[in-house]
Formats: structure tokens, sequence, C-alpha cells
């Protein structure tokens, strides 16, 4: 594939609901265009963009898949996305390098949550986009009135650039409105054809809506109108353009991507009307490393070079792939670049395009273009790749933070150690699952999107590198403390054959702000100073395990006041245990509770469902702290929950929205647990023991 200027590149997202027909325009586009022998179905396994083990079985994308492909004497990239919610990180890395998106909705389904999500996602980057109604050729088509919901939905900025002629089996192409000519498929491909007479009346309304909206794009043509003059074929595509450029104006054209209908108009429609990569992002910002130094690289190929890293793929048999976009200079073989983020230096190799699996080796790559770079040694995702004498900082990529938590333990003794060597490589591929080791419950935490999401991830630890896991539910690090005071002695005495053991303390125990605090107030020397860190010591091994549960005891003070010792027995060893005795001893009296963690929430649904998302988290003992208006139509709530109620939350959450719902999480702090529930903790702490 040749070397494209930056005027005749593409970048385009594929983005919409599961189903929807992403990849197999993909596959239809590669066939048509010759690039393979036989259109590949999503059904069979063997489509180019979907190439994975897990892929093939499941029968639907996990990962974005590139396909670059030449038409017009211009180079479009597309980027297929997944339409499952679990794998948002995907479609997160694929808008981030991406100019343009085409947001598919199946004709029978109409408008779908993945197709609202596709629609917040471009706006959120302010892309321009077109809607693509996939299926035209299923039965029951209301082509008008799919067209006049989608205008209610996503406003008047929606317009229709074809009329599609015939219904159901007999779909068989559409009217160009813009250009005013028919496309007829003849079972191969899309032909020019005469305009149906019976389509006239339909045509004129959508003709007159789409030469309104060229006159609102310039004062120049805005007068033309009013003074009843037609528009030039150019002046119609200049004005439309620009309405396509600044958001104002969002194509619908239509087609089955099945039968290959409509392929070559899409194609043509994001050529004429959709931006190069410079014009969408002509000036890209960043920092200079090591400092809050803001500097800026034109997406010119005569700049410094500089690129951002948007996905890893980490292939136990290939080794590391890094997929970037070049932002500013040209990136080429042999290239020694600059990782600020690491502070190291790569050595680039060969450089390559990516279609699916497929390596297609280039000897240059110019700003704006998408290019594959193999086995960089500390290169992940989000990071930036520049010149070193000309360094340049980009802000990450920021990917979705989980809101499912599980607990990941082998199977098989010994595989602990490599367990996580296997999931860090597999965290470079998708960074939005997280690994962390708590502690407290020494469980491993796995932290994703969705239940899809850790089922894969499991997957794909015994297919690539042999370790058997299995996803179990997340302990709740609990903790203890005091609400109480309490005075003990806590005393111990040892006679051997030998030398004996003596040391003894009265202790008092309170609450406290902080964590621990000892003190003495011991006078005459009754225990001698040097065996106050001994003292200490043992009360603060013993604060590992709480006299209810034997989960950590945190916010406690504990006063030394008095006690005795022996000349020749006492020790730094018996004084550490008969603090240890006193701990045993003096919390039970000194009214012991437990503690839970409480979750802060940030819940952003539609109006609709505020009902049931607020009755839902009383039921969860949840608290509503307020709320705020978020995009057009959704609330935003904070509320506060304990963590022990919000483990089916991700899943609960898209099952009362219709997915429409979405949250964010994290700790806040802990708090006392009702009595009833921590009954029921401890006895079932008391069972497992």
């Amino acid at each position: 594939m040749k070397t494209y200027s930056n005027d005749k590149i593409r970048n385009v997202v594929l983005l919409g609901h599961g189903s929807s027909g992403k990849t197999t325009l993909t596959e239809a586009i590669l066939f048509s265009l010759g690039q393979t022998s036989r259109m590949g179905r999503v059904e069979d396994g063997n489509t180019v963009s979907d190439y994975t083990k897990e892929e093939i079985s499941r029968k639907f994308s996990i990962g974005t898949g590139l396909i670059p492909v030449e038409w017009d004497d211009c180079k479009i990239n597309f980027l297929d996305t997944p339409g499952y919610f679990d794998f948002v990180g995907e479609t997160t890395g694929a808008l981030h390098v991406t100019d343009s998106a085409i947001i598919f909705l199946d004709a029978s389904s109409g408008i779908e949550v993945g197709t609202e999500k596709a629609w917040a996602a471009a706006s959120r980057m302010n892309m321009p986009r077109m809607l693509f109604i996939n299926k035209m050729d299923k039965e029951n088509i209301e082509y008008v009135e799919l067209v006049q919901k989608l205008k209610e939905v996503f406003g008047k900025k929606v317009a229709p650039f074809v009329l599609p002629i015939g219904e159901g089996e007999d779909f068989k192409g559409f009217v160009n409105v813009v250009n005013m000519v028919g496309r007829i498929y003849d079972g191969k491909q899309c032909n020019d054809g005469p305009i149906p007479e019976e389509l006239m009346d339909r045509i004129e309304p959508i003709r007159e809506m789409l030469v309104e909206s060229v006159a609102e794009s310039d004062e120049e043509l805005l007068d033309k109108y009013f003074e009843g003059e037609e528009f030039t074929p150019e002046e119609m595509q200049q004005g439309l353009r620009a309405g396509v450029l600044s958001g104002e104006i969002v194509p619908v054209v239509v087609g089955s991507a099945a039968k290959g209908i409509g392929i070559h108009t899409l194609m043509d429609v994001l050529i004429d009307y959709f931006p190069a990569p410079a014009e969408y992002k002509p000036v890209n910002k960043g920092v200079k490393p090591h400092t809050e130094e803001e500097i800026e690289r034109k997406m010119d190929p005569k700049e410094p070079f500089s690129a951002i890293v948007f996905k890893t793929i980490v292939d136990p048999f290939v080794g590391k792939i890094s997929l970037m976009k070049v932002l500013s200079g040209t990136l080429k073989k042999d290239l020694e670049v600059y990782n600020p983020q690491k502070d190291s230096n790569e050595k680039l190799g060969n450089i390559f395009l990516l279609r699916g699996k497929k390596q297609i080796d280039v000897v240059e790559v110019v700003a704006g273009d998408i290019a594959a770079v193999a086995k960089l040694n500390d290169t992940q995702s989000g990071d930036t790749l520049c010149d070193k004498s000309n360094p340049i900082e980009y802000p990450r990529i920021e990917f979705p933070s989980p809101g499912l938590f599980k607990a990941i333990e082998p199977k098989a003794k010994g595989d602990e150690d490599r367990i996580g060597g296997a999931l860090s490589r597999l965290n470079e591929e998708d960074p939005s699952f997280t690994v962390t080791r708590n502690r407290e419950t020494n469980q491993m935490i796995l932290g994703g999107q969705g239940t899809m999401q850790l089922a894969i991830i499991a997957n794909r630890l015994k297919e690539l590198y042999d370790v058997d896991v299995e996803v179990i539910p997340m302990k709740i690090a609990y903790r203890e403390t005091i609400k109480g005071t309490s005075t003990v002695q806590g005393r111990h005495k040892k006679q051997t054959g030998g030398a004996g053991q003596y040391g003894d303390v009265h202790i008092r125990f309170e609450p406290s702000e902080e964590n621990f605090v000892f003190a003495e107030e011991v006078f005459g020397g009754a225990v001698p100073r040097n065996y106050f860190p001994a003292v200490e010591k043992g009360l603060e091994e013993s604060m590992a395990q709480g006299p209810l549960a034997g989960y950590q005891v945190v916010n406690i003070k504990a006063t030394l006041l008095d006690g005795s010792y022996h000349a020749v027995d006492s020790s730094e060893m018996a004084f550490k245990i008969a603090a240890a005795l006193a701990f045993k001893k003096g919390l039970p009296e000194a009214n012991p509770i437990l503690l839970e963690p409480v979750m802060h929430l940030e819940i952003v649904v539609p109006d609709d469902y505020m009902g049931d998302i607020m009755g839902d988290l009383n039921k969860r003992r949840g608290r509503i702290l307020g709320m705020e208006p978020a995009q057009a139509g959704h609330q935003k709530v904070f509320a506060e929950a304990p963590e022990a109620e919000l483990f089916s939350y991700s899943s609960d959450l898209r099952s009362m929205t219709q997915a429409r719902g979405e949250f964010t999480v994290r700790f806040e702090r802990y708090e006392e647990v009702p009595g009833m529930i921590a009954e029921k903790i401890i006895a079932q702490s008391q069972e497992e023991d």
C-alpha cells in the first residue's frame, strides 16, 4: 500500500449496537474491492477483523479491528469496535485516534441502546458522524418513520441523503438525493440508474431540506437561496461538507452490508464530506516532559515526529504489537524515539499496517495515518512516542474505570506467580480492567466492566498462558474497633527448668480518631521504660485480628497505666506477650463493633429511570447525597452505599436501565455495620474458622 498524504486519509470509527452490522460492512468493503476472495460471515467465524479464538467462538467482536482500504485515490482506516458494552475500553481507544464516526442501525430494530451510546460518545468528542441504516432488505421497514424518530431523538441535524428504492426482499438501491441520481443493485454492485417516477413526490421535501441546510452554511449561499436561484453541484457539496464538519448536519445513508448495497456510496460520502485528520484536529496539544510547559504539534509531516499508542496486541507467539496514530512528522523504519511516560528510548523496527491480523509492510507513515510497530519493550497503550530532540507528552487516554470486582485465584497450586505475569500482559492489551492484591483478604482482585469481560480474561489466561483460574466473589475487608472503654490486666508468667518469663501490664483501651495511639501513664517505674516498645509492638501485632470476627482492628488508643516486672525473668518478649493478652481480654469489654467499607457512587441515568434507581439504592442501604443534570435527558446521582451491597450493581444497573445507566465507584470511608447484619457476618466468620 502506498503512502498517502494527510488530505487523502480518513480515519473512521464504526460504532453501534451489537449485531448492527459493523463487521459485516468491513467484509463487504474488502470483498467488493477484491481484497478477499469471498465475503466472510460473523456466524461462520471467518471475518477479517474478528480473528481471535474468543471472537470466532462467541461470534461477536471483542477487540477493535483495524481495516485500512484504498478508495478513489484515498485511504480509509476503518476501526471496527465491539458493540458489547463490556468492551467499551476498545471503543475509547478507537475514538481517541479517529476523526469521524459511522453509527450503525439495524433497520428492523431502530434506535437501540448501543445507538444512543454511540451518539453520546461521538458528541463528547465533537466528532462529525453519519448514520448508516443497515439491513434495509429486512421485512416491514418503515424508513420515513425511522428517520422521523432519529430526528426526534437526535435533533434536526439528522439529514437523509438518500431515499430507498424497494422494500424488504425487493430493496434494490436508493436515490442519492444530493446528486439526484438512482443507485440500483444488479446482484454484484450498485450502478447509476433513473429515479423511479413514483418517488419524485417523496424526494422533493428531502431535497428541499438539504438545500436549506446548504443555504444556512454560508451567507452568500443564503442570499442566493432567498433570491430563488438553484445551487450548483459544487455549491451543494461545499455547503453540505461545511455542515457535516461543524456537526450541524448528520447524513443518513442506507444499505445492506450483507448484500453489498450502499457501501460504495457510504465511502463516497466519507471522502466527499468528512474531515481529513488535519481538518478535524489540526493542532495536538501536550506538555514538555517532566514540566507543565504547554507545547503544540501541527498535524504536518514536516513537524518533529510524535505519535500516541492507542492499542496493544500481545500474542505469545508473535510478540507485542503497538498500534499508533502519528500526530506529527513522519514515522520511518529504524527510527529511535523517546517515550516520556516511561522515560526510555525505543528503537522502531519494521513499520506495517494491520488489516485484521494480516501485516502489510510500508516504508513510512505520515502525520494523520495509523500504523503498527512490533516488539517495543516499555511502551503501553496510552503512551506517547516522540522525537528525542523535540520531546512532547500528550494526555493519556482515559480508559473507563471498572465497576465490577471479583476475586481470581488459580485452580492449581504453584500458579500464583504465573497468574500475575499473565494478567499483566493481558492488561497491556486491555487497560479497562485492573488487577490489585488485597493484603487484608489475601485475594487478587480483578476489576472490569462486566461479567463477560471477566469471563473472557479467565478464558484467555487458560488458552494463552495455560493458567487455569476461577473467578469467585470478592471478600469484604471489614474492620473492627471499639465504642467504649475498658481497663484490664495482661499478665504473662512462665516457669521452666531454666530462666522464667514474666511480664505484667495494666492497659486502658478507648476509641481514637487515629488508627492507633500508644500512650503511657506509668508512675514509679512499675514497668521499666525499656519495655514500653515491646508493649507497643505486642499491641500493634494484635490489631491484625479483632475479637469479633478476626478482622483488622482500627482507631483505638491504648494507655499503659501500671504493671510489674521481675528483675531476672522479665524480658521484651514477656511484655510483648502480656500486652497481647491484655488486648485479647480488653477489647471484648470495650463494646467492640464491626466496620464496613462505604463506597461513593456517581450514577448517570436517563430521567425515566430515576425512581427505580433511588428505590434500588434504598434497598442496598444506600444514601442519596444529591443530584445534578447531566447530558440531555439524564441525571447524575451522587450516593453512598456499603461495598457489600454493590457486588452485582454493575449488572443490576444495566438491567434496570436497559443498559442506559453508567456509574463510577470509589472507596469513601468505614462505617459501623448494623447489628443484625454484623451478627450474620460474625457467625459466618466463625463457621469458616
